[in-house]
């Protein structure tokens, strides 16, 4: 099981293993890691899922597609070159230990 490690906006860390295949937001959904939402369940619908990638992690994970980066328009909290939809980054072996960085806010 590949391991994330979610670090709030105010430093705290959370490190979980989610299964193979599953994305980065349910990953925190599933653990109880308050600063992502998930509000449309995945569905590139909404916005509440926005994280920061580790910049050290940002070429081992596919570039966002169009539609996301015309859905990061509508984070909350500011968009950074690094900004992700959690819900558009799937985990396996190569991304294990992958860390993002919450938001201020989703809403």
């Amino acid at each position: 099981m590949p391991k994330v490690t979610y670090i709030d906006h105010d430093g705290t860390t959370h490190e979980v293993q989610i299964d193979a295949g599953e994305n980065i937001m349910r990953g925190a959904v599933y653990n109880g890691i308050e600063g992502i939402v998930g509000e449309c369940g995945g569905g590139l619908a909404c916005a509440t899922c926005h994280c920061y990638v580790d910049e050290a992690w940002l070429d081992r994970i596919d570039p966002p597609s169009e539609a996301e980066v015309q859905m990061l328009e509508s984070a909350a909290s500011e968009v950074k070159p690094n900004s992700r939809l959690s819900c558009q980054i799937p985990v396996n072996a190569e991304q294990d230990g992958i860390v993002v960085t919450l938001p201020e806010k989703q809403y």
